[in-house]
């Protein structure tokens, strides 16, 4: 036996231990699976305040019955008021996970796009990282690889990752056709089969239901991406809601919030349901967060953009088996919206930053440590 011969073969014993000891060093996931949500310009101003007084009126929020809207909503203090309007978020999932973006309490988190409107939103939180490229919120297919796409090239992961939206351009942000995941968004049937009667009924609705062009009320979108779950339980499923946006542009602030507190109520019957699966129960992390933020009140706050530079600051809040629970953060760096992709990813053992040289790496706080 030459001496280059056991030279080589000592090396690679010793990879193999160095590999072996690196990996029992890595604490070891609960999470099999990642669902998450984003709701459209939700500002975080309501999610960490609540209800705005500064909005609360005719004339800048367009709140025409204010006498029996305000106390849906209204509270005497900022933590009364954003439990009231999102119960669930506060009462479970602020309590066992974590939530970023309180500028209050020293948690910024931002937008790194420099657009702040939702395409470029969306994909850089899908691919972690902004691209000059995408400047409009036109429906044409991202010339990037989302995480959801980059997962589903995995076998582990081949039939299992699934997108829904009420925005119509979800699926081309997605780039659905080149991934090839299961993807329905705007006023698109549901075609994957099998098409349930339920899932028959919800196009057929949906299809009659118009008030904005470009997408439906947010409970179809929903309604469709829950169905689903139930029926396929993918690994991976991710969720755009709209009426928090479109409600917003159009200066309608009570319908605004009654969206925000529909949202709430998504996030707990999804909650619910995958509590209620074996699959899911104990395995499932869930994610939540915004494409852009908006303006503040009450000049500004229907709008977002290049022009509003307050729109781009975010929230992000994550609940899951393997991240722990200090609840709403504060006094803390900085997240960006482009480390959410890399952070679903490690979430789920995989290493999307090392493979991906330009996406931002995950939030370490998230993750087991």
């Amino acid at each position: 036996m030459t001496r280059p011969f056991i030279y080589r073969m000592r090396a690679l014993l010793l990879l193999g231990v160095f590999a072996s000891l690196t990996l029992a060093a890595q604490p070891s996931l609960k999470t099999r699976n990642v669902i998450f949500v984003m709701t459209d310009g939700l500002r975080w101003q309501e999610l960490f305040q609540g209800a705005d007084a500064a909005l609360l009126n005719e004339e800048d929020g367009r709140v025409s019955n204010l006498k029996d809207f305000k106390p849906l909503y209204w509270r005497d203090t900022p933590a009364g008021r954003r439990e009231v309007l999102m119960p669930f978020f506060w009462q479970v999932v602020a309590k066992n996970g974590q939530v970023y973006g309180n500028r209050t309490l020293g948690s910024d988190a931002h937008v790194t796009n420099g657009m702040n409107f939702s395409y470029p939103g969306y994909s850089e939180t899908l691919c972690g990282f902004p691209d000059p490229r995408i400047t409009s919120n036109d429906k044409i297919p991202n010339p990037n690889v989302t995480v959801l796409e980059w997962l589903h090239r995995k076998p582990a992961y081949r039939g299992k990752v699934a997108a829904f939206g009420a925005w119509e351009v979800i699926s081309s942000i997605v780039n659905s056709d080149r991934a090839g995941i299961v993807a329905n968004s705007g006023y698109d049937p549901f075609t994957a089969p099998p098409v349930t009667a339920r899932l028959q009924m919800l196009n057929r609705v949906k299809a009659d239901t118009r008030i904005w062009e470009d997408e439906p009320f947010d409970s179809f979108a929903f309604q469709t991406a829950l169905e689903y779950l139930k029926q396929h339980r993918p690994r991976v499923l991710f969720l755009s809601l709209g009426e928090t946006d479109d409600w917003a542009h159009d200066g309608k602030y009570d319908q605004y919030l009654k969206a925000t507190h529909r949202v709430d109520q998504y996030l707990k019957e999804l909650w619910d349901t995958l509590q209620s699966m074996p699959q899911y129960r104990g395995k499932t992390t869930l994610i939540v967060s915004t494409d852009h933020g908006r303006g503040e009140a009450p000049a500004e706050w229907k709008g977002h953009g290049k022009k509003i530079p307050d729109s781009k600051y975010i929230w992000m809040a994550f609940l899951g088996p393997d991240t722990r629970a200090p609840g709403e953060r504060s006094n803390i760096a900085p997240v960006t919206q482009s480390q959410i992709a890399a952070t679903l990813a490690a979430l789920l053992g995989e290493d999307y930053a090392g493979k991906v040289p330009q996406a931002a790496k995950p939030i370490g706080d998230v993750l087991p440590q």
